[in-house]
This record gives C-alpha cells, structure tokens and sequence, in this order.
C-alpha cells in the first residue's frame, strides 16, 4: 500500500477542478482510513511517513509535502501507527523532526495535521465523522491562517466559527442541505465563496493562507453511509477549489 506524490496529496491552494466521494462498499470491520495535511504556513516542505507501529517500513511515504497540502484519504488495518515528518529530501533513516502514535479503530477516519508555527509545530490528531443526523451536513473549520490571527467563518445567517485562533480546529455542527454563501474575515482580509452542502455530506472547511490573500477549501470528508471518505475538495467553491493528484 503506498501513495506516489511528487506534488501529491491535493494541493489545496490554487488547483481548480472538482471531486467527490468515491463510491465503495462499507468497509470491512478491520478497516479504518488515514489522511494526511500540512497546515503550518511557515514551515518548509516535508516527507511524510505513515508506519505500522513498530514496524521498520514505512506503508505510506509523501515527498515534497507542503503548506496547503492534504492527502486523500488511505485505508489501512486497524492499529496503532506512527506519523513521521521529515525536511523534504532527508534520509528515511534519518530522526524525525517530529513524530505522534495515533490508534486506528474499525469503521474510523482520522485527519493527522502538522499545525501551528514553524517553531512550535505540532501534529493533531482529528476524528473525523462518517454520518451524519438524517437529512443533514455537518460542517466543521481549521484555521490555518498566520497572517490573521482570529478568523470568523459564516455561512449565510450561521456562525460556524467565531473568532477561531490559528492552528485551531471546531467541532462539527450540524446544517441543512443547500448552496451556501461561505464568508470568512480576519483583521485585515476577508474571502467569499459558495459551497454546496448535500444531505448527509461531511466537510471541512480549511481557511488559509496564499498570495493573494486569505483562502478557504472544502473538503469533503464523507458523502454518506455508503461511501467511503473521500479526503478531496468538493464542488463548490469556485477557481480556488483544488483536485487530488494523481
């Protein structure tokens, strides 16, 4: 099992295109599913290693991961595992420059995340959900914005979040189906867009930082019982919105 990136992953600042959730049968009861983001905008490029804990391969390597950048997601047998960071190009024998276990449970997805600054990088572990209440999307923000500080995320009359700190993550919450205008605002930018939100559709919206000031990505984490995760940008958010690599 492996993932070939060179750009890999979705690069979630500037790639325009469209993808959606994969269609699948439920996984096995051994089965959960792993993706992988570098959210920390000021720190450089890194190689990625995912291990079966104790186990000296690595089953998933991403080269030349940078900012904005986040896997589709990867199956794997429950169990516990060990993500690896490394600078971009350093020898796999070489020490991390930063490493967390995490426990994959049967029938779970968990986002692993490089967040905050360069200078205190952490790796967060994030459990992601697979349903949804009936007849609604759960939504949920990381703030990966340096440039501002507190971001505060609505779509249309609902605050999805309010002020969030960089390098901070919501919970999900729960909203009815339908094309929302999505506003995000800091100090000093701001950024407009629309996302479509379908019954039982899950997403994460990531609020970042690019040249042309503050952005915002959709992923969509799941789109239904009878899907598996999908990990990729969904529709709906105009030119900004990336595509997985291939």
């Amino acid at each position: 099992m492996g993932l070939l990136l060179a750009s890999v992953l979705l690069t979630v600042a500037g790639l325009a295109g469209t993808a959606t959730a994969a269609a699948a049968a439920p996984a096995s009861t051994g089965d959960g599913w792993i993706r992988l983001a570098h959210l920390s905008p000021n720190t450089p490029a890194v190689d990625v290693y995912l291990y079966s804990y104790g186990m000296p391969n690595a089953e998933i390597v991403l080269h030349h991961v940078s900012y904005g950048t986040v896997s589709p997601y990867e199956k794997v047998s429950s169990g516990e595992y060990t993500v690896a960071m490394r600078g971009a190009g350093a020898s796999p024998s070489s020490t991390p420059v930063l490493s967390s276990n995490l426990m994959v449970h049967p029938g779970h997805a968990y986002t692993v995340a490089g967040l905050g600054p360069e200078k205190a990088l952490r790796l967060q572990v994030l459990d992601d959900r697979l349903s949804t209440p009936k007849g609604k999307s759960l939504v949920r923000v990381i703030q990966a914005s340096l440039k501002e500080h507190q971001v505060t995320v609505r779509a249309g009359s609902n605050t999805l979040a309010s002020n969030l700190a960089f390098a901070s993550v919501t919970g999900y919450g729960a909203d009815s189906p339908g094309t929302w205008t999505v506003h995000a605002a800091g100090s000093t930018e701001s950024w407009s867009g629309k996302v479509k939100l379908t019954a039982g559709s899950i997403h994460t919206l990531v609020v970042l930082d690019t040249s042309g000031g503050l952005q915002v990505t959709d992923l969509m984490d799941a789109d239904g019982s009878s899907m598996m995760p999908a990990g990729a940008a969904a529709t709906g958010l105009g030119g900004t919105a990336p595509v997985p690599a291939p």
